[in-house]
């Protein structure tokens, strides 16, 4: 697989890096991946449905939000907020008809938001441990000293067991985070959602599977399915995980 990509450019904002495959006889909806917190679209993940939507035919988008991968600006200018906004940058302009969304991570709760923003588009959503309002989550488990050092600096590092680098969380980020939490009341989307989740992820509990379908339920979905993955992680990597995820992805492309 090519690491090649392209950049939409925009006035008044940073570029955005992506890779698309658009065949000319295309078979099923587009399939949209979004990326995790800190991660880009070279992962693991996005290869594999990269590699397997260009097999059967399928169109498939990966991209980068500011500040993440090779897209433009800086990690620590960027929310939630404006990194739903790139999404939605990418869909409008980069894509055309029927979709597919596959969120990671965060990106399973940009996605939620996308697909509520543009229901009309959406065929279908695969979580993969989806981590819709975890910003609450992130400022409930800080101590009153990094609170405090977040305050008054507007920057907190916390330690990054996926690497050396910590996690550099912002104020913006935690106090952007309220306006877009989905789970504190019914979820109102009418379509198929499988969440694949991990129950050895240390990062995204797997109830947070069952707390998302109970929003979605209340809002009125009625095809919400959970696929717990007994021996899976947080980045549900192996080779195993990845077909069950591109046959959720299959599925929904029907």
């Amino acid at each position: 697989m090519t690491d090649q990509c392209d950049f939409l450019q925009r006035t008044h904002a940073p570029a955005l890096a992506f890779s698309r495959f658009q065949p000319e006889k295309p078979v099923g909806p587009t399939v949209v991946f979004l990326g995790g917190f800190r991660s880009d679209m070279q992962g693991s993940k996005a290869l594999f449905l990269d590699e397997a939507c260009r097999l059967r035919g399928q169109p498939f988008i990966r991209f980068d939000y500011r500040g993440h991968g090779r897209s433009g600006g800086t990690f620590e200018e960027g929310t939630i907020g404006l990194w739903f906004q790139d999404a939605l940058t990418v869909i409008d302009q980069l894509t055309s008809g029927p979709l597919v969304l596959v969120g990671s991570s965060m990106g399973g709760w940009i996605s939620l938001l996308v697909a509520r923003a543009r229901p009309e588009r959406i065929r279908g959503l695969v979580g993969i441990a989806a981590a819709p309002d975890f910003t609450k989550d992130m400022e409930a488990q800080m101590t009153a000293e990094q609170k405090a050092i977040l305050r008054q600096d507007g920057v907190l590092c916390i330690p990054n067991h996926y690497s050396d680098e910590p996690y550099v969380i912002t104020r913006a980020l935690i106090e952007d985070g309220p306006a877009h939490f989905l789970l504190e009341k019914p979820l109102a989307l009418r379509l198929p959602v499988r969440l694949v989740q991990g129950m050895k992820d240390d990062d995204v509990p797997w109830q947070t599977a069952f707390r998302i379908k109970s929003a979605l339920h209340d809002g009125g979905s009625e095809d919400v399915e959970i696929l717990l993955v007994e021996e899976g992680n947080h980045r549900l990597s192996r080779p195993e995980d990845l077909m069950l995820i591109d046959a959720q992805v299959q599925a929904l492309s029907c």
